[in-house]
Order: structure tokens, then C-alpha cells, then sequence
């Protein structure tokens, strides 16, 4: 996929600019270490206007994920998300997923840097594992313990992890992988939360593995309001066997139906699963609704 093309313009720093030609330096932590912050948020055409979709809620996000690891951050996110739609207009951006990125100055140590620069991309986007149901592989990578990096902040170098689980699954035939924490209980997707649904409830592990999404935050609000019971808790493979019905949810990914997860299928019918309700009050929700951040 070409993510820019020769007119696809990017900001950086406080301008806007070219992506083909914007320039960064090649002796930054962020490029040899991993060490940066990001985020994805989505914008999405509505009946008025294009909006993007909990802005605010994405860049203090962002703003918590630089603060736990020592990564400068010096921003105001109103201000960011003003030059987000601006972005957006620029390139003419009407559905599009967009990609804030705090990365260090040119520096080799293992300090963290005292200065950072903000970068902010986007480009048309579909739901990251389309529309389809999904074969789900069980994968041998494990989330990583949460005494060895900050699971709860989105830093780059974390994703190293989610590469080799959803490269793996993918030679082995599969959709995508689910990975399980250190004690062999269910955490999450390399790149989205995990739902299940049991004798009318859901279930969706517990936090202190997972990384927290948006997404799933929005998820447990529209259940409280469709009066689904939803139960965070952790989740083990046999249970998860058991389970009638299953699903992903994430900005990129939205919300996905499983079809079957190694060797089980989900006797559920996808279309009458809680999971597909929500997927349609998700799509509901961003499309029309509440819960935008409109710079005026």
C-alpha cells in the first residue's frame, strides 16, 4: 500500500510539509532502540462534516505514554488537534486514519532524550483486518511481561512484539494472532483488544497486560447503555473454548468478528452475537453521533 504520494502533505514540528520531502536525522533513539510514542486515531465522514473521533481522549494518551517512560512532551493538545483537521483538509482527507508520532533527537545513549520533535501523518485507511470473520491463531509469542516495559503506554518498541505474533499467524495461514500474557491467560491481539461472549455476557481480559484501548473503553460504554453486562476478568484458553462467540476492537481494526480461533469454531452465528450489535452501534456511533472533538 502507498501510505503518500508526491502532493501527500505531513506535519512536523510546527509546519506543514511534503512527506517526500520531510527529513529526520538517522542517529535517533526512535530509529535504532524503538524509543517513541504514537497514536492512532480515526477520522470519519458524517452527515455534517468530517470528524475525528475522540481526539482529545487519543492525545493525552498520547501525553500519558510519553510522561511514563521520560519522553518530553510539550504540546497543547488543543492546539494538536487543530492541526490535526488541518491535515485533514490539506489533503483532502474525508475518512482517514491518522498517526501522531513523538520521536527523540539524533542521540545513541540509553537516556531518554531531552528533546523530541511531532510528527503527524494520515492516509485513507480501511478497517485494518477488514470486514470479514477472521481465523485466529493462538501464537507462541507471549505479550510481554509488564515489569519489563509500561504495557499501558504505546510506545514503539513494544510493537516488536505484535510484528513477529501477527507475522507468524500469517505463515501459518491465519488472520491474525491472539497472544497470551506470561501466566497463560488470554491478553490481547498485536494490535487490538479481545472480547468474548458467554451465556449472554462478555468478558474481555482484565487490565495489567493489555494495553487499555479507546476503542474497548468505548465498547464498555456502549454496553452500559444497551444494558450488556461485561465482565473484566482474567481469561484462560479453556474458557475462552467455551466461549459462544468472539471478536477484536481497535481504531485501526474497529470492531471484527472471530470465526475460529485455532481449532474452534464459535457455534454463534456471527450476525446474532452481541458482538455484531455493538459493531453496528460502533459504526452508529462514530458515523452520527456524540463523543467528537469540534474545533470551531
Amino acid at each position: 500500500m502507498n501510505y503518500y504520494n508526491s502532493n501527500t502533505v505531513i506535519y512536523l514540528n510546527g509546519q506543514f510539509v511534503k512527506a517526500s520531502e520531510a527529513k529526520t536525522d538517522l542517529y535517533g533513539q526512535s530509529l535504532h532502540y524503538g524509543f517513541a510514542a504514537f497514536e492512532g486515531i480515526r477520522a470519519y465522514k458524517t452527515h455534517n462534516a468530517t470528524r475525528i473521533f475522540k481526539a482529545r481522549e487519543h492525545y493525552e494518551r498520547l501525553k500519558r505514554s510519553c510522561e511514563l517512560t521520560g519522553i518530553p512532551f510539550n504540546w497543547n493538545i488543543e492546539d494538536l488537534i487543530r492541526q490535526t483537521y488541518k491535515l485533514l483538509e490539506l489533503n483532502n482527507f474525508k475518512d482517514a486514519y491518522i498517526r501522531p508520532l513523538v520521536f527523540s533527537e539524533p542521540q545513541m545513549t540509553l537516556v531518554a532524550p531531552e528533546k523530541v520533535s511531532i510528527m503527524l501523518c494520515a492516509w485513507e485507511w480501511a478497517a485494518y483486518l477488514g470486514d470479514r470473520q477472521l481465523k485466529v491463531s493462538i501464537s507462541p509469542f507471549e505479550r510481554p511481561n509488564p515489569k519489563s516495559t509500561f504495557i499501558e503506554a504505546k510506545i514503539s518498541g513494544n510493537y516488536v512484539n505484535s510484528i513477529l505474533a501477527t507475522t507468524d499467524a500469517k505463515n501459518r495461514g491465519f488472520d491474525e494472532a491472539l497472544l497470551l500474557d506470561m501466566q497463560g491467560n488470554v491478553a490481547e491481539a498485536p494490535g487490538a483488544n479481545f472480547f468474548i461472549e458467554k451465556n449472554g455476557k462478555l468478558y474481555t481480559p482484565a487490565k495489567g497486560n493489555i494495553l487499555s484501548g479507546i476503542t474497548r473503553a468505548t465498547l464498555i460504554e456502549l454496553c452500559n447503555v444497551l444494558d450488556i453486562e461485561v465482565i473484566e476478568k482474567k481469561i484462560s484458553v479453556s474458557f475462552l473454548k467455551e466461549a459462544d462467540s468472539a471478536f477484536f476492537c481497535g481504531t485501526a481494526v474497529e470492531v471484527a468478528g472471530i470465526h475460529t480461533i485455532d481449532d474452534v469454531v464459535f457455534r454463534q452465528r456471527w450476525r446474532d452475537s452481541i458482538g455484531a450489535t455493538l459493531q453496528r452501534a460502533y459504526k452508529n456511533l462514530v458515523l452520527e453521533k456524540v463523543n467528537y472533538e469540534v474545533i470551531i
